[in-house]
């Protein structure tokens, strides 16, 4: 049976995988709509391969060298806020969501108001929206799959259990490039060091967050709204292998655990072919070859940051919202050579302290906080606190 797919951010290292995925499985597949946020070449390129009907770019000021790229192809070029949502409300049977930043914010919760299926990798709609978007799926019918490794690694878990039997749930780190490094070491660590992953390819971005853990702290608030156990029944253990991905103890003390590969498409398949499965070209996972898995509590001393996001979940209202944009601000800083690395997490604590608002109600309301949050934190960055 062939079935149809959106993906919102085609061009990005998920929409890659997931498109890698579609390529080895033609016959099963039909692409609807593809996204990207100005890559109108590349963008073009793929839509003309997989036959999709619709191209997007957020960036409406490359709708134009998208349309030159598309002509002859029979292919609707669109661009700008309005086509995104558009076209994530396009009747398909999954929309992937992995528009990167707050842009992803509307067209997902354009799937979600659909009632669609939407297998989930944009981090802001849960860390900033959460509560907006978890009610907004109850009330439209929609289906969550989460694609992140840690997330899809409990949802597997989970599956055919109740989630009243969870005693905890874990996830996983792989502590980033590093997790060995003293404090002074840490400090003076630079933007090729930082995006250098032992184990994983990633964009820029989500690296830096790695490295400052950060990512595993936004981890834990997506999945304090996805699996509502309660905080007090999450965790974080480091494991730097990057083979077991997360794991869910019951109230009997059965742990069930999700291995694979360090490999994105083990995750999106699963979201891909939910709720059955489907071949991946990846190798078996051989443990004797691996030799050995470790695991470590996260040291806060030297990356506060899986702290600060958990004292941000636990304040609620507007904090995980603001901490996510400063954060953003801040690696953006960090990659340009503006601030050094430990002054990451600094310049989100200063936001999280200076900048305060009640709880959002609505995606404008999200957007709202962000964009007052953004400005907080370019005002952090000038602080002489942080010099």
């Amino acid at each position: 049976m062939v079935r149809t797919i959106s993906l919102l951010g085609a061009t990005g290292s998920v929409g890659a995988s997931t498109l890698d995925l579609v390529r080895r499985n033609r016959d099963a597949w039909h692409v609807e709509a593809l996204s990207a946020n100005c890559s109108a070449t590349e963008l073009a390129a793929l839509a003309r391969e997989f036959g999709a009907r619709i191209a997007v770019v957020g960036d409406e000021s490359c709708l134009g060298e998208l349309r030159a790229a598309l002509d002859g192809s029979g292919i609707e070029p669109a661009g700008g806020a309005a086509a995104l949502c558009e076209a994530a409300a396009r009747p398909v049977d999954i929309t992937v969501a992995a528009i990167v930043g707050c842009a992803g914010l509307a067209p997902t919760m354009a799937a979600v108001e659909r009632g669609g299926t939407i297998a989930l990798a944009n981090k802001e709609a849960l860390v900033s929206a959460g509560e907006v978007m978890i009610s907004a799926v109850a009330r439209h019918g929609a289906t969550l799959l989460p694609t992140d490794s840690e997330h899809n690694a409990i949802f597997q878990c989970l599956a055919g259990s109740n989630i009243e039997d969870v005693a905890r749930i874990t996830l996983t780190a792989s502590g980033g490039p590093l997790r060995t490094w003293s404090i002074a070491e840490i400090a003076a660590a630079t933007p090729e060091q930082a995006v250098a992953h032992p184990n994983w390819s990633m964009g820029a971005k989500i690296s830096v967050d790695s490295a400052t853990m950060m990512n595993k702290g936004l981890e834990f608030i997506e999945a304090h709204h996805l699996f509502p156990v309660g905080l007090d029944r999450l965790r974080i253990v480091v494991h730097p292998q990057s083979v077991i991905h997360s794991m869910v103890e019951y109230r009997d003390r059965s742990t069930l655990a999700q291995l694979g590969p360090p490999d994105m498409r083990v995750p999106i398949a699963s979201c891909l072919a939910w709720p059955g499965r489907m071949d991946t070209p990846l190798a078996p996972l051989d443990l004797a070859d691996v030799g050995e898995l470790t695991f470590f509590e996260p040291d806060e001393t030297r990356f506060p940051a899986t702290r600060i996001a958990r004292e941000a979940i636990e304040a609620g209202g507007a904090a995980p919202a603001t901490l996510n944009a400063a954060n953003e601000i801040a690696v953006e800083a960090f990659l340009a050579g503006q601030i050094g690395f430990t002054q990451i997490t600094a310049v989100v604590e200063e936001t999280l302290g200076r900048y305060s608002a009640s709880a959002p109600g609505t995606l404008q309301e999200v957007l709202a906080v962000d964009c007052e949050a953004r400005q907080c934190a370019r005002e952090a960055l000038e602080s002489c606190a942080l010099v």
